[in-house]
């Protein structure tokens, strides 16, 4: 491929957004390009890397094996970039660019999360800095923070890696749903056990998780499993499986009576909330800063 130019970077950035819209006319908007000029651009990679990256037509929108390894490289390489404009603001001892912060699903509804709070004190400190929100699974978050492609995550704690530096940051109640049309459902729970409980089919996360834990150590198997809580939810709306959810997002389920709580004086567990750094190379002031303006959001919480 000879040197990497910025036309090349570009090129890439374009391919990326493709994918992550899921075909040309739908990056038409995220890029503010035509369609074909975006069409033209994917081309242009395609013959630059000497390989097809993608197959489109009536049949839709599809990577070739060598498009997803593209893809892969690609988010490496823009993590990477972004890192050493990073460096070079802090070099310049100014706070510019783009700062990624990964968050677990469903937090927003936590009253004990403020992390609204740090975005607002964050965004008033670092008015330049560009801020990303993402949603994304456990180790998703994990892996983006030591691969670079995230710079602050925030997670439920469960594991700690030599990699990352944690901070405690809110604390969160998992009880045990049913959903309408369940055997358990408006049912009397007093006499409930662990023992009953494993004879209902149960609904898990499929990664390793506090649900995960909890589900081994109560010996809990798992007959439906769900990689975010929204899928979790939806598994129990059916009224075919138990599961844990966080209270405050099932409340709202419960309010207009499609979940109920399973006997929540036994069958709850505790999650704590931690964000997560990356120990090297060293964060940069922004992510710095955002991690500062996490822990002090909720030290009065």
């Amino acid at each position: 491929m000879g040197q990497l130019s910025d036309m090349d970077l570009r090129l890439l950035q374009v391919f990326k957004a493709v994918v992550e819209c899921g075909g040309m006319a739908a990056a038409e908007l995220e890029l503010n390009i035509g369609t074909s000029t975006v069409s033209r651009h994917v081309k242009d990679l395609e013959t630059r890397l000497g390989m097809t990256l993608c197959r489109r037509g009536r049949a839709g929108f599809a990577l070739t094996p060598e498009g997803q390894r593209v893809y892969e490289e690609t988010l490496r390489l823009l993590a990477s970039v972004r890192g050493f404009l990073g460096s070079i603001d802090d070099i310049h001892a100014r706070m510019g660019g783009q700062l990624a912060v990964a968050v677990f699903d469903k937090t927003a509804s936590n009253p004990a999360a403020r992390i609204h709070a740090a975005i607002a004190t964050f965004a008033e400190q670092a008015p330049d800095v560009q801020l990303q929100l993402h949603v994304g699974s456990i180790n998703a978050i994990e892996r983006g923070i030591i691969d670079g492609g995230f710079q602050v995550g925030i997670i439920p704690a469960h594991r700690s890696s030599q990699s990352l530096d944690y901070t405690d940051l809110f604390g969160e109640t998992m009880l045990l749903y049913c959903g309408a049309g369940h055997p358990l459902f408006g049912a009397a729970h007093d006499a409930l056990d662990w023992d009953a409980v494993r004879r209902h089919p149960f609904a898990g996360l499929g990664y390793h998780s506090p649900n995960m834990e909890l589900s081994h150590q109560a010996q809990l198997e798992r007959t439906a499993t769900g990689f975010d809580q929204e899928s979790i939810a939806t598994l129990l709306l059916s009224g075919r499986f138990l599961g844990f959810l966080p209270d405050h997002y099932a409340e709202a389920f419960e309010r207009r009576g499609r979940l109920q709580a399973v006997r929540p004086d036994l069958f709850h567990y505790r999650c704590q909330f931690v964000s997560l750094l990356r120990r090297s190379p060293a964060p940069s002031r922004a992510a710095l800063l955002f991690q500062q303006c996490l822990a002090q959001a909720h030290a009065a919480v």
